[in-house]
């Protein structure tokens, strides 16, 4: 599936001021000598593996409440986690202090937690430098530019939602923006580095009339500077107008119907779905331990034959990119399933090494605090041959869904729940009246077969997205085409 995958030749470059203590060539710059007496004592237990992870993080947060700044603020983040493993037995420990005597001590406390134990240390060798891809060029970071620059974005989101109708009541805006400075060394001989730069723009907009109230969000982001808001169809003001419009279409809608119907998924966001129901069930852990529902699926037939599914950490700038993962793999645009077949997991290093396989660039892990696991990046089920608005007529009566909110998944069998906030009633062909209280029940595998007809107008999310797996949050991005679902049980209110 190589032509879905993307590239890019550029990488971000930090001043001085951003740049992590342990690469700026000072004092406490950490080089392959002392990194190899770092895994050297983390392998004095016995273990037969180990990888030793730093971490700076800058970032920063700003917040518009009723036309009022409510939130300033910035932080740093640095410290090294070490993972050593002896088998199928892990051990991970981290320090927030980079004195010799701390990396010292979290070194050995790894190697004994996996061990146990006590041997003389031990001489790595040669460590390499991992070649990788660039798939995040951002010449200026946003966070060197003007905080009063920031602030005009959220003015203007603010300004927008408010000028869009005047029964918009209330609006918020936020800013959220990063710098990941990560630092890898492993006692298989690589060493990696990378610098990972983040931006989310956020606008939520209330609109009252007649005693109804409703809401409505827009925003997005990516790996961006803020060359981000220069795309007119993204700005600030665009979000603020995304917010409002949602809020006021909400005002006029009525409950939804109940029961089994067809339902038309929506460009991009609705991938969500696809991530949630489908997306963990194929993350290589859980089928390492046998709780998922593809557990030993590989080649057999799992979804419509219209339906490719891949996990492609190579989109340019987009909020799951990773040039390597956080086990010093480059990132790859990896194929799960192709033509309704099952053809491939998404590995970290200690499932690839069960299944035997390579690693697929899909280890990450939230910060230095926490061991990696295989995880999602840029999840999309690709588009298909069919133009958007036939598929909506060839539906007599059903749900067009295009944002959702959140739901629950269980990973073992796929069963699923998801809440939509903006859907709209397709009757006849045409999209009616907007519904609340819309709620999708179903199972991930089984929805999948039930594709009938794929979009030729596939889009990705605009960069909102963050994913929850075992007390750990990483950036994730997601994609689909307009997609129709032969049949879905819809819970809302009438029958």
């Amino acid at each position: 599936m190589a032509t879905h995958c993307y590239s890019a030749a550029m990488t971000t470059t930090l001043p001085a001021a951003l740049r992590a203590p342990f690469s700026t060539g000072g004092a406490n710059a950490i080089d392959a000598a002392l990194a190899n007496k770092l895994l050297g004592l983390a392998l004095a237990s016995g273990g037969d593996y180990a990888d030793i992870y730093f971490e700076f993080r800058v970032s920063a947060d700003y917040a518009l409440e009723e036309e009022q700044i409510r939130t300033l603020g910035r932080g740093i983040t640095l410290g090294l986690g070490v993972r050593v493993t002896k088998g199928d037995a892990t051990g991970y420990a981290y320090c927030e202090d980079l004195a010799w005597e701390k990396m010292a001590h979290a070194a050995k406390t790894a190697g004994q937690i996996a061990i146990g134990g006590g041997h003389a240390p031990v001489n790595v060798g040669q460590l390499t430098d991992v070649p990788k891809p660039s798939f995040y060029a951002v010449p200026t970071p946003s966070l060197v530019v003007p905080t009063q620059d920031k602030l005009a974005l959220l003015r203007a989101a603010d300004k927008a939602a408010r000028a869009f109708d005047t029964r918009i009541v209330k609006v918020e805006a936020s800013f959220a923006e990063s710098i990941r400075e990560v630092l890898l060394f492993t006692s298989d001989g690589r060493m990696a580095s990378d610098v990972q730069p983040m931006l989310r723009f956020g606008v939520r907009a209330v609109a009252e009339d007649g005693g109804k109230r409703q809401s409505g969000s827009g925003g997005g982001g990516g790996r961006y500077g803020l060359d981000y808001f220069a795309d007119a169809k993204r700005d600030a003001a665009a979000h603020g107008r995304e917010a409002a419009r949602v809020a006021i279409a909400m005002l006029d809608a009525r409950d939804a119907p109940a029961g089994e119907m067809p339902v038309v998924l929506g460009p991009g966001d609705s991938g969500i779905l696809l991530h949630e129901a489908v997306g963990h069930g194929l993350e290589a852990d859980f089928n390492r331990k046998e709780t998922s529902n593809y557990t030993g699926q590989i080649g057999k037939i799992v979804a419509s034959s219209l339906c490719t599914v891949v996990d492609d950490a190579t989109i340019v700038s987009s909020r799951g990119a990773m040039n390597v993962d956080d086990e010093g793999y480059a990132g790859q645009c990896n194929t799960l399933i192709e033509n309704g077949v099952l053809v491939g997991y998404m590995h970290d290093r200690l499932s690839a090494k069960h299944y035997g396989i390579k690693p697929t660039g899909n280890g990450r892990r939230e910060s230095f605090r926490s061991m990696p696991l295989p995880r999602m990046t840029n999840t999309s089920l690709l588009g298909g041959k069919d133009n958007p608005e036939d598929i909506i007529k060839s539906v007599k009566r059903g749900i067009y869904a295009k944002r959702f909110s959140g739901g629950q998944v269980n990973i073992s069998n796929g069963d699923f729940l998801f809440s939509l906030t903006e859907s709209y009633l397709i009757e006849d062909g045409k999209l009616t009246a907007p519904l609340k209280g819309v709620n999708l029940i179903g199972n991930g595998p089984e929805v999948l077969r039930r594709v009938d007809m794929l979009g030729s107008d596939f889009e990705l999310s605009d960069g909102i997205w963050t994913c929850g797996k075992d007390g750990q949050s990483v950036p994730v991005n997601v994609g689909t085409p307009t997609v129709r679902i032969a049949s879905i049980t819809v819970g809302g209110t009438q029958a």
